[in-house]
């Protein structure tokens, strides 16, 4: 216990409700929820479902494009479905964006 950054032991009592809410934010640590709760009285929960879906579309087109300079670099040659293709992962990741920021603007 000497070694502890925050010795102070409290304890108090939640009913069912309030243990719920915690659940509902996906934390399992409860001190740091309760901490949270003290002091700010509240926690945002984000979700970055949308943004790692597009982070992931362009990472993929990234790999694809490096992958693409290299072979040209090695032969001197690209071929039109090498690019019929780039285009097509660009016009996902364009589709992503729209999507994204169509439900940004319902949203606010």
């Amino acid at each position: 216990m000497a070694n502890r950054t925050r010795p102070i032991r409290l304890e108090f009592y939640v009913d069912e409700r309030e243990h719920q809410k915690m659940q509902q934010i996906g934390t399992h640590n409860l001190s740091a929820y309760l901490r949270k709760m003290a002091i700010d009285g509240y926690i945002i929960k984000l979700d970055y479902t949308e943004q790692k879906k597009l982070a992931a579309a362009v990472s993929n087109v990234a790999s694809n494009v490096n992958h693409l300079c290299k072979r040209i670099n090695q032969t001197g040659h690209f071929y039109d479905d090498d690019i019929a293709d780039l285009k097509a992962r660009q016009e996902e990741i364009w589709k992503l964006l729209k999507d994204y920021m169509r439900k940004q603007t319902h949203e606010d």
